[in-house]
């Protein structure tokens, strides 16, 4: 009998022993992650300004915008929150986080649930267990995982970086930032080219069913592509939409309304060439980006452009303006990147 309490003991005090040792080796993990010394992590600057590419734009006289100047892959317009829809912030929430706004990051309820339904039991409606702000960490900061150790620490360092994101940032920050993020396909960066690109419309005027549609890309915009795959992506947006029923932003009736409207996108790719007064847009550009004149840099039979140029510098605040002017942290402003609202007096009804 005694013996038997002895092998229990042991089996309870090895139990506990391997708990401790395991918890341990998380804290211990998670802890060098956050240092850094496991993955990468980004430094405290790059979360305070996690998106640095924004393209500028020339606006009119009147108002109207005549073109942008920006990095192939970075066509990208900045837009605040309250200039989003609700309804898409909703269907976002709804899809892709219903706990958003109760979670520090990571949703506990929804990981246990992935893990045990798609891990355990291999049941593929198990749903994600990635929130927005791990979406966002992944979007922001993840490289694509090489190495096999790579592929296994990706999802921790996600969730450290989430965490830090969701102290850093407002939820309505992080709803922004992520809105701002997202590549929607065919240079429509951030959710005011996807709704000018796939609507022609703006953040602030999106529809419902609008929203879902965007909203519905989220999951994969390649596969549930509304130009490609209009069938496909209605039966994404009409998910989307009982999501928001699921979670009370929705009436029932409203929901299934909806969802007998086809889809129907007003689809034009805008490209960052097109534009009004396109000479006077690239004369605006070479002035703006001109470098200090240096001699050297001029031919023998050039000593008037040299000259002429040299004055530009010293009286004209536009000639050379990107090389003059420095941003807070002290970096010369990027005319591609900086995001950028250049004035002009063109009249847009005149081009």
């Amino acid at each position: 009998m005694k013996l038997d309490i002895d092998k229990k003991k042991k089996v309870v005090y090895w139990f506990w022993s391997l708990y401790g040792a395991c918890l341990l080796g998380v804290i211990l993990l998670f802890s060098l992650i956050s240092l850094g010394w496991i993955g990468y992590m980004p430094s405290l600057g790059e979360l305070k300004n996690p998106i640095d590419r924004y393209a500028s734009q020339v606006i009119s006289a009147d108002g109207e915008l005549l073109g942008r100047f920006a990095y192939r892959n970075d066509n990208r317009v900045y837009v605040d929150y309250n200039e989003i829809s609700p309804e898409l912030v909703n269907a976002l929430i709804a899809t892709e986080d219903a706990r958003f706004m109760n979670h520090s990051g990571i949703d506990a309820e929804a990981l246990m649930r992935a893990i045990i339904k798609g891990g355990i039991l291999r049941q593929k409606a198990a749903g994600g267990g990635s929130t927005i702000s791990q979406q966002l960490a992944k979007l922001l900061y993840s490289p694509r995982p090489g190495r096999k150790l790579e592929r296994i620490l990706q999802k921790p360092i996600e969730w450290v970086i989430a965490v830090k994101l969701e102290r850093l940032y407002t939820k309505e920050e992080i709803i922004n930032i992520y809105l701002n993020q997202f590549d929607y396909l065919y240079e429509a960066i951030g959710i005011k080219m996807a709704s000018q690109v796939y609507f022609n419309t703006t953040p602030a005027d999106l529809t419902l069913e609008q929203s879902a549609t965007l909203v519905g890309m989220f999951k994969n915009p390649s596969y549930f592509n509304p130009v490609i795959a209009p069938g496909r992506m209605e039966g994404r947006r009409n998910t989307v939409l009982q999501q928001m029923e699921k979670y009370g932003y929705l009436a029932k009736a409203d929901a299934d309304s909806v969802a007998k409207i086809p889809l129907k996108v007003n689809f034009r790719r805008i490209e960052q060439k097109e534009g009004s007064a396109p000479y006077f847009r690239e004369y605006l550009r070479t002035t703006m980006t001109a470098s200090k004149p240096e001699r050297k840099n001029y031919a023998q039979w050039q000593t008037e452009d040299f000259v002429r140029d040299s004055i530009a510098w010293e009286t004209d605040p536009l000639y050379g303006w990107t090389n003059k002017n420095k941003k807070p942290n002290g970096e010369n402003y990027n005319l591609y990147a900086d995001g950028l609202k250049i004035y002009t007096t063109i009249d847009h009804r005149m081009q």
